[in-house]
């Protein structure tokens, strides 16, 4: 068995998600570029700069703008959207998710007083979808059920939910971030609308959910795959998936510095922590525009690196989403951001934009303890303010929550020329 170092760790787990050395994909073609390398893209509706799945791909995608992720899933149709833990796949993995669709359909939804949506009803909305095209929520008229309001207030919405979690509707299209849906088949290339068999789809989604962590403890393996087959996992059965995985050459065991746990990575990116390990950088993720270390880089709030505890864990960075937390409660800010630099997190900010003047404003920002204040750092940070407040559309950049004030002026500095 392998063993890597931390930091041979770390480098590996932000290039897996194409977030190091630098942007490895460019425009348009590289948001679905970009995707497929993430493997999945969690999806929020709130917009305090950006939202968050905007951020994620401005983190890795050169020249990108917030519309192209919409053009990419929804017009080329490229992806899709799925799952109560809202994320975008892409659309060449839609077969594998038919065993879990298929596992929602028999199990029903159990709101309160909505125990599992009428047959009569159903049949209404698609007959309604099949003659009228794409609908939404706001087209459908209905008597209102104690439900979660993100699944909707209606009987019609949340059978369109249901629709939607057992496959047989889409979501076509988005206006904002409300859900459009049509039918199924109406939405996902012919190429794939067909559902894989249960074992396909297993040892299929064990390797995507490798990717997606970049490496996974052994016996965290079946946890995480009962999510995405909606169905329990023995640990035996765990056990013998990943037997057969390692057997076939697709999974190698890994030794992480410091760890008594055993990880699993996938066997084609052995290489990759080879080189790494080696001191060198693998010549396929060489960046098409500046590195990490000549521009920083802001991750989302839901980015797959840190959030969820990762921060701590992978960069002994601690960060916290404040969003749902009282001002007075909040530590840093409302929407703050990690900052990434070379491979570390360094610093957070807390930005807002101001869509009346098209001001980003620096409400606060903090940096680590152990974060560099040279002139390179300060080179990079004015430089990834740059790109974000040209990603999101902004005109000025107001500093004034950026301390300490040398940092601020030069950043005005660096800015302005």
């Amino acid at each position: 068995m392998d063993s890597i170092s931390k930091q041979t760790y770390r480098r590996f787990l932000l290039a897996s998600q194409g977030l190091w050395p630098g942007r490895r994909f460019e425009g348009l073609p590289g948001t679905e570029s970009a995707l497929r390398q993430m493997q999945a893209l969690q999806l929020d509706p709130l917009t305090m700069v950006a939202r968050s799945q905007d951020i994620a791909m401005y983190g890795r995608v050169l020249n990108y703008k917030p519309d192209h992720l919409y053009k990419m899933a929804y017009e080329k149709r490229k992806a899709f959207d799925y799952g109560g833990w809202l994320m975008m796949y892409p659309m060449s993995d839609f077969p594998y998710w038919r065993l879990h669709m298929r596992q929602r359909k028999a199990q029903g939804l159990n709101y309160e007083s909505f125990k599992y949506p009428p047959k009569d009803l159903l049949k209404f909305i698609l007959n309604e979808l099949r003659e009228r095209g794409p609908l939404g929520n706001r087209d459908f008229e209905g008597t209102k059920v104690k439900a979660w309001s993100y699944r909707g207030r209606k009987e019609t919405s949340v059978a369109l939910f249901y629709l939607w979690l057992s496959g047989e509707v889409m979501i076509s299209n988005r206006k904002g971030f409300d859900r459009i849906y049509d039918l199924r088949e109406r939405v996902v290339p012919a190429e794939y609308d067909y559902a894989a068999t249960e074992n396909e789809t297993i040892d299929f989604m064990s390797r995507k959910i490798i990717a997606f962590l970049g490496m996974i403890r052994e016996n965290r393996l079946g946890s995480e795959l009962s999510y995405y087959i909606h169905k329990n996992m023995p640990p035996e059965d765990s056990k013998k998936i990943v037997h057969r995985l390692v057997e076939a050459g697709v999974v190698s065991r890994v030794a992480l510095e410091g760890s008594k746990d055993g990880y699993l990575v996938l066997s084609s990116d052995q290489p990759h922590l080879s080189e790494l390990e080696a001191g060198r950088i693998p010549k396929v993720w060489k960046p098409k525009g500046p590195t990490t270390n000549e521009e920083v880089t802001f991750l989302a709030p839901l980015e797959i690196v840190s959030a969820r505890g990762r921060a701590k864990k992978v960069f002994d960075f601690e960060y916290l989403w404040e969003v749902y937390k009282p001002a007075h409660l909040r530590r840093w800010g409302y929407y703050t951001l990690p900052i990434l630099y070379g491979d570390d997190l360094v610093a957070r900010l807390d930005p807002k934009l101001d869509r009346t003047t098209m001001t980003l404003h620096i409400l606060g920002f903090w940096l680590e303890d152990d974060a560099p204040k040279d002139e390179a750092f300060a080179n990079a940070l004015a430089n990834g303010l740059k790109r974000f407040a040209d990603m999101i559309g902004a005109k000025k950049i107001d500093l004034s929550g950026v301390n300490p004030v040398k940092l601020r002026s030069h950043l005005k500095k660096k800015l302005k020329s």
